[in-house]
């Protein structure tokens, strides 16, 4: 059967996922955001090492079978080192939550609901914002 692509002019997007949030993804990663690779993540492939077209737009892949991108990548390590995990508002919530982000800062986000998407850039923002301020404290030693 031939898979037929996303089509953003006829198909509501599934995650809005744009190219802020990929930067922002990869900001974060380089800021130190740990993952694990496992399925029901998305990740961007920036560098085209997956040779298959992405059924989203962008090179975003959804991981629903880990064995399929471990014959690509051979292990997690390298899927962690070539690919961008892009968390979902879900895991974004959890990863503000673990990083000592509380609900209060995520509710003073807006003071309007938000468009679709921004909500997710904006939680995206209090965690690079967590990670820089852990690695600040990482160089000059004081932290724990």
């Amino acid at each position: 059967m031939k898979p037929i692509p996303f089509d953003p002019t006829a198909d509501a997007a599934p995650i809005p996922f744009t190219r802020p949030h990929l930067e922002r993804a990869r900001d974060m990663k380089a800021l130190g955001l740990a993952w694990h690779p496992h399925v029901g993540c998305f990740v961007w492939d920036p560098d085209q090492h997956i040779a298959a077209a992405s059924p989203f737009p962008l090179r975003v892949y959804f991981i629903l079978s880990l064995p399929r991108f471990m014959e690509i990548f051979g292990n997690t390590e390298a899927m962690t080192e070539k690919l961008v995990w892009v968390p979902t508002w879900h895991q974004a919530r959890q990863m503000a939550a673990r990083l000592g982000i509380g609900p209060e800062a995520v509710a003073g986000l807006w003071s309007a609901p938000p468009a679709p998407g921004d909500e997710l850039l904006g939680l995206y923002g209090l965690i690079q914002a967590a990670l820089a301020a852990g690695a600040a404290i990482r160089r000059s030693g004081s932290g724990v």
